[in-house]
């Protein structure tokens, strides 16, 4: 099953590679979504990344589950009308959808917050309440499909959580 990770320029580091990786040891496939397809997209730590495929390519049909990583990616590519179609479709579709620290800026700007429990980075703790999120403090808050968790700290729960989800839909 694939994965699809949507990322933005200086995407968190950590919060890509360490599901990426969780992701492979757990049989998953992981596809790296950007701008342009086979480009180079560095983290805001120095290491980067190569994407599989473009926004404009996504299928959401053809993935298991949408992970958004937080960093200042997301506030880059927030408002790209693909962006927002793509998760607005994982939601309608009702697949796992996975956000971390100001990985919920994308469902915010998607408009799928609403009436949802969440959790982010605490500076957009507003965001999600003016969103009409329900906005929970803790290390991980499962919402039905929506996985969400705080900052690199929670990428275990976060990790596992997704992987978790993931899994059910094996069976």
């Amino acid at each position: 099953m694939k994965v699809l990770f949507i990322i933005g320029e200086e995407f968190e580091d950590i919060e890509v590679l360490y599901p990426f990786y969780r992701l492979i040891e757990e049989g998953f496939t992981p596809v790296i979504a950007w701008k342009q397809a086979k480009s180079k997209v560095e983290g805001k730590h120095g290491y980067a990344v190569t994407s599989d495929i473009a926004f404009t390519e996504v299928r959401p049909e053809e993935y298991a589950a949408l992970v958004i990583p937080g960093g200042r990616g997301p506030e880059r590519i927030r408002n790209l009308q693909e962006v927002k179609e793509i998760t607005r479709k994982f939601f309608e579709l009702k697949k796992p959808v996975a956000a971390i620290c100001h990985g919920p800026q994308v469902l915010i700007s998607a408009g799928t917050v609403k009436g949802r429990k969440l959790t982010a980075v605490s500076s957009i703790k507003d965001d999600v309440i003016a969103a009409g999120g329900e906005y929970v403090d803790d290390v991980v808050v499962t919402d039905e499909n929506l996985v969400s968790s705080r900052h690199p700290g929670d990428l275990p729960f976060f990790a596992s959580s997704l992987i978790k989800q993931l899994k059910s839909l094996k069976q």
